[in-house]
């Protein structure tokens, strides 16, 4: 305390005395800052001689961190020349800090540190320094800034963010080959002293490894470091700030290093010669024994590649690499015989497949090794003389025929009988039997081609010293056809001859099938039937390749006449014996073109129009008939409104609709009932001739009282009926006839031809032409020109 304070007295003097000069408020600041007078002009003065004296400097303040101190750190003093210590004047402190971790003497100015501060959480504090007059609270002088900052001390030690490490280097290598590169970072200032200067050093890894002391490159320092001997290494590196020196910090890591793997060491067997055991009944392809070559190395420079040298007995083996366990696999290529050969020696050879040509000077990287295999005699099963026996059997065979046998023998030293017997396996095996101990194979039922062509089994034999030891064999048995079904035509033909079919014309080309199994070159030939051949109408030409021709004999042919044809037509085969079917051919006749090409073969295309169907043609006529029904309708209105403009209001005519069960007289049977009184009383009833029979003699009318207007209607026709009944000229018949009374006042007056004195061909239609248009089609009809009844169609 006391030498700081000496310091600080010291600064003051060298201040206050000119001695040095201060830093307006610079990074570069010493220590403290003193007011000292300052010569500046004042804005206020306009006499540019007069000097003042200003209040003071600001020069940066220091304050050391992580002060540990019982009172608080003294960082510096504020003074104003306005100040005469009389208390008048009161210092203010404010900025970064204020308050909380500097404070002012408001009557001294003295400025303190009241906690601990620590350089890496803030290197520095910007504060603003003012003095104000006590009574009238106005500044004295304008607010100053100044800078207080933390000075560093050796406070943190230097870390590996990155540790630990692992690194890796190939064995081998030689010295100074590059492992690794470590980093530490001191935390302390980098520009103020020694604190943050690291330095690197081996704690824990030599001689194996050297480090840089300032790059922390850390490097082999041993030559031929072996991954066989020693694989994993662990190094402990230390960085230490203070550039080493004592009392510097230091923080450590570790390093993993591994040697990788090169191929340095060539394989080795680890015997000479391997021995093996092989059974005999070892099948083709299987693993019969194992070998194995050493080598240290790891990974791909450990893969083994093995040989077989040729020598005796080694083309019955080969040998394969085991890629997980890089064993030699040895396996059978060839059947082994005890009998025949009891032993095999061949050499093996091991090489590697990746080679380093930094080590060819070692040697060669290959060991050879010698393999004897004995063979074990087995009991083994019997041996048939072939791998698949095919036998031949005609079809309707008798039951109980031999069509073959089947040979199986035990090659075994001591030699046992053998005996057979069929695989059942499905209902088809039932068809053949074998005897036990002659290996022959019969019938046991009767064959049918057309039903199984082909039957496929297995024969077992066993040795009746040992019935376990089963071989087994397929037997294929193949059924030959005999000539049993006759030849038909292959596909039901669709056959059709021109009507303008010319003489010679192929209208069809036929073949032939055969449901039995036709052997090779079987032929079949076509005729016609002996009564076909009598009508000049078809012939059947024979090509002699299995098809035949159906020709035209005659010159066009009729649909009208004749539309279908049958032709016999008689198919024989060449087998033995020779079967023969009489096949009927259809042909139908049609229509063509010119060309022969058909348009129609149906019936009722006959009597149509060429271009048009069927449907079409009666589409056609049944427009035509509702066309000529609207036509008739249309007259007959029209005919009937011509009448009723004819009819004059003076006549009062009835017109009777009768309706008969059978053809009457015409218009002249209205005539026979006209009752035109029951509507119209005031009419005068004619006495008229009945029209709708020819009288034999010459009748007198007979005259009616006239009915009263109040006539009853019932009693009127109650008498007419009386009359009619005993009416000799009446017809035999009963009529129903039904009245409408038509009206008066009609222009035209009445068209109805009842009471007409007169026939139409007496009467005068020229006037309908002056009813205008739409009376223009009854003109016409009933025009000058006369109505002549035979020209009605």
């Amino acid at each position: 305390m006391l030498t700081r304070n000496c310091l600080s007295l010291l600064l003051w003097v060298l201040f206050d005395g000119g001695l040095l000069t201060p830093l307006h408020t610079q990074p570069q600041a010493i220590l403290e800052a003193q007011p000292r007078e300052n010569v500046v002009p004042v804005p206020e003065r306009r006499s540019s001689a007069q000097r003042v004296k200003r209040g003071w400097v600001w020069n940066q303040f220091f304050v050391l961190e992580e002060y540990m101190g019982s009172e608080p750190q003294y960082v510096g003093k504020l003074h104003s020349d306005l100040d005469k210590g009389v208390g008048t004047v009161k210092y203010t402190l404010s900025g970064d800090g204020a308050g909380t971790v500097f404070t002012i003497d408001e009557t001294t100015g003295d400025i303190h540190a009241i906690r601990s501060l620590d350089r890496e959480e803030k290197p520095f504090y910007t504060l603003r320094a003012q003095a104000v007059d006590v009574d009238t609270k106005k500044p004295l002088e304008p607010e100053s800034e100044f800078i207080i900052k933390v000075q560093d001390i050796n406070d943190n030690e230097p870390k590996f963010l990155d540790g630990p490490y692992v690194a890796s280097v190939p064995e081998m290598s030689p010295v100074g080959a590059y492992v690794l590169q470590v980093k530490a970072t001191d935390a302390d200032d980098p520009t103020y002293g020694n604190s943050a200067r690291v330095v690197y050093s081996i704690l824990q890894g030599q001689p194996y490894f050297s480090i840089d002391p300032k790059t922390g490159v850390i490097r082999t320092a041993l030559p031929n470091m072996d991954r066989e001997v020693k694989e994993q290494y662990q190094v402990l590196i230390q960085a230490k700030d203070m550039g080493g020196q004592l009392g510097g910090l230091a923080g450590t890591t570790t390093v993993n290093i591994t040697l990788t793997d090169v191929n340095d060491n060539p394989p080795r067997f680890p015997k000479s010669i391997f021995h093996l055991k092989v059974p005999e009944t070892s099948h083709v392809g299987s693993a019969i024994g194992r070998i194995r070559a050493v080598d240290p190395d790891f990974g791909k420079n450990a893969e083994i590649e093995y040989n077989i040298v040729p020598g005796d007995g080694g083309n019955l083996f080969d040998i394969t690499t085991d890629e997980y366990t890089q064993e030699g696999v040895i396996k059978l290529k060839k059947p082994l015989d005890f009998e025949t050969k009891k032993a095999y020696t061949f050499k093996v050879e091991a090489s590697n497949l990746h080679l380093d040509h930094r080590f060819h000077s070692v040697g060669p990287f290959k060991d050879t090794a010698t393999v004897k295999i004995n063979v074990l005699d087995m009991d083994e099963p019997p041996v048939f003389s072939k791998p698949v026996y095919t036998m031949e059997v005609y079809e309707d065979t008798p039951v109980g025929t031999i069509i073959g046998a089947v040979t199986a023998q035990d090659l075994d030293a001591g030699s046992s009988p053998v005996r057979y017997f069929m695989d059942w396996k499905n209902d088809v095996d039932s068809y053949f039997t074998i005897d036990s101990t002659e290996g022959t194979i019969a019938t046991n039922e009767l064959l049918d081609r057309e039903s199984t062509a082909q039957y496929n089994f297995s024969i077992i034999a066993s040795k009746v010293s040992n019935p376990l030891l089963t071989s087994k064999v397929n037997v294929i048995i193949n059924v030959l056809d005999v000539n049993e079904f006759p030849p038909e035509i292959s596909v039901p033909y669709e056959t059709s001859v021109c009507e303008n079919a010319k003489p010679g014309q192929v209208i069809q080309t036929i073949t032939a099938a055969d449901k039995d199994l036709s052997p090779a070159g079987q032929r079949f030939s076509f005729k016609l039937s002996s009564e076909a051949s009598n009508k000049p109408n078809f012939t059947v030409h024979d090509y002699r390749n299995n098809t035949a021709g159906i020709e035209t004999r005659r010159h066009g042919y009729s649909r009208r006449q004749q539309e279908l044809y049958f032709l016999p037509i008689v198919i024989e085969d060449s087998s033995y014996p020779v079967q023969s079917s009489t096949n009927t051919l259809t042909i139908r006749v049609c229509r063509c073109d010119s060309d022969g090409t058909i348009q129609s073969c149906n019936v009722e295309a006959i009597f149509l129009p060429v271009g048009l169907s069927t449907g079409a043609l009666i589409a056609i006529l049944l427009c035509i008939v509702i066309l000529l029904v609207i036509v008739v309708l249309y007259v007959a209105l029209r005919r009937q409104k011509k009448k009723d403009t004819l009819m004059t209001s003076k006549e009062d005519i009835r017109d009777n609709v009768i309706h008969y069960d059978d053809e009457g007289g015409g218009e002249e049977d209205t005539q026979a009932f006209d009752i035109g009184a029951l509507r119209n009383p005031k009419v005068i009833e004619d006495n008229k001739i009945r029209r709708d029979i020819k009288p034999d003699t010459l009748r007198f009318t007979r005259h009616r009282p006239p009915a009263e207007d109040n006539t009853d209607i019932r009693d009127f026709i109650n008498q007419r009926l009386k009359e009619n009944d005993v009416d000799p000229s009446a017809p035999p018949y009963d009529s129903l006839a039904t009245y409408a009374y038509e009206g008066n006042g009609s222009v035209a007056e009445s068209l109805s031809s009842i009471d007409s004195l007169t026939t139409e061909a007496d009467q005068d239609y020229d006037y309908l032409s002056d009813w205008g248009p739409r009376f223009k089609i009854l003109a016409d009809m009933f025009g000058e020109e006369s109505y002549n009844p035979d020209k009605v169609t």
